[in-house]
């Protein structure tokens, strides 16, 4: 089984040596092979997972204080010796960081579908719930929500992209491609594998944050300075101000919320109920929304060629974390090459948007339905990679299977490989260390 954890799925493996043809696929086709029923929002389904999830956290919440007079009884009571109550504790804290790590994720996976329109009909109770529930992970829902649309709107732009915009040959100092030799991409790209590991962990942890306040990974058209804070930030159109104020105002307060609890119940409660799970909110985030924009074998657009539908499609469906991201990631990262419509739609006003999914039922949620849908228009279009798991003894339960999954070994192989484009050319990929592309155009 573990011989093949470091292994890329035969999906990667098999788009590597297809020569890439532009997709010629139309909206007209891709709408024709959706079924109406889909195109549904349910506002009283959609507020069931709010509070499905809220009232999980607050469980979690309460439970946590339980622990250490748990530990203590095993010592006063039971008589254990020390270095078993030590691993009991670390044993509960480690599931409560990880279990309510999961249920935060969702609250935020919850705040973009909201910022969809997905979680109802009335854009009210969208932006009331987005709103809530971006704030208490310390995100500016209306400033996030401004920018979110602009991607998807420019999705894999070269141009006008707004998140993963990837680095350019000139940016890098890096020699003309007939003139650069291996000696020039290690001198520019090349880092040891720790320096690699330090990178990828600040990213995992404060990536996303970075993004909002420093643009980091956002795209260089904006000046420096640039942020998701300033009402005035080239990020928003003057119309967009006040809900940027309002994001800024409900962000201070909650500061002052988490400020006034810590000076009652301690520094270290803090870090243990709310920091720990935060970070891993911002692992999963910065882990999904990299995954679904940043692989080496899709293509990043320039003008001539950029559609919405070139853009809408270029991104990655993923079984990240396996039942636990179909449910409480709500397919976030397993249909988010369905997403497309969600994108368009808001573009275009032709449809209502995808009650985009919310069901912990995959048999019964649209998003995979349409998915499947979208797959026979898309044919070798649609982008999917398997390496996020493992594949086991077929004895073993398929829901095991998220315990076991390969999930770094597609975040590694995109970090390493992704590294630059070139200045030109209309359809472009991205380039490794070596300065070689994964994938070619077809002749």
């Amino acid at each position: 089984m573990f011989s093949t954890f470091f292994q890329d799925s035969p999906e990667y493996e098999q788009r590597k040596l297809t020569p890439f043809v532009p997709p010629q696929v139309t909206w007209p086709e891709l709408s024709a092979a959706v079924p109406r029923r889909l195109f549904h929002r349910n506002t009283i389904k959609g507020l069931s997972y709010v509070v499905r999830d809220v009232v999980l956290a607050y469980i979690l919440y309460k439970l946590a204080w339980q622990f250490s007079p748990f530990v203590a009884s095993l010592n006063t009571q039971y008589d254990m010796p020390p270095t078993v109550t030590t691993l009991v504790n670390m044993a509960l804290w480690s599931c409560y960081w990880f279990s309510q790590g999961i249920v935060l994720t969702s609250w935020w996976c919850l705040a973009h579908e909201a910022s969809h329109g997905t979680l109802s009909s009335h854009r009210w109770i969208n932006d009331s719930v987005g709103f809530l529930l971006h704030t208490f992970l310390f995100v500016p829902y209306f400033a996030w929500k401004s920018s979110h649309h602009s991607h998807h709107q420019a999705t894999v732009s070269v141009e006008r992209d707004e998140n993963y915009v990837p680095p350019t040959r000139s940016e890098f100092n890096l020699p003309a491609q007939d003139l650069a030799h291996i000696g020039d991409y290690r001198e520019a790209l090349e880092e040891s594998p720790i320096y690699t590991f330090i990178r990828i962990i600040a990213m995992q942890v404060l990536g996303l944050h970075a993004y909002l306040m420093f643009n980091c990974k956002g795209s260089s058209r904006y000046p420096p300075g640039t942020n998701h804070f300033h009402p005035s930030s080239p990020l928003f159109k003057p119309q967009e101000r006040n809900g940027i104020v309002t994001s800024d105002i409900a962000l201070s307060i909650m500061c002052s919320i988490v400020y006034f609890w810590t000076k009652r119940f301690g520094l270290g409660s803090f870090i243990r109920l709310y920091m720990i799970p935060f970070m891993f909110v911002n692992h999963w985030i910065v882990m999904l929304t990299y995954l679904q924009h940043t692989d080496p074998t899709v293509p990043y657009y320039r003008k001539k060629e950029w559609t919405f539908i070139r853009g809408a499609i270029s991104t990655v469906d993923r079984p990240l974390l396996g039942w636990i991201g179909q449910v409480f990631f709500h397919n976030v990262s397993h249909n988010h090459v369905g997403a497309l419509l969600e994108s368009i739609n808001s573009i275009l006003c032709v449809f209502p948007l995808l009650n985009s999914a919310l069901d912990p039922d995959p048999a019964s949620d649209n998003q995979p339905e349409v998915t499947e849908c979208i797959k026979k228009v898309l044919k070798d279009n649609y982008n999917y990679d398997s390496t996020v798991r493992i594949p086991l003894a077929t004895t073993v339960i398929d829901n095991t299977q998220a315990f076991f999954q390969n999930i770094f070994r597609a975040l590694y192989r995109s970090f390493v490989e992704c590294e630059f484009i070139e200045d030109d050319g209309d359809i472009v990929f991205y380039k490794n260390r070596q300065g070689r592309a994964a994938r070619h155009l077809a002749k």
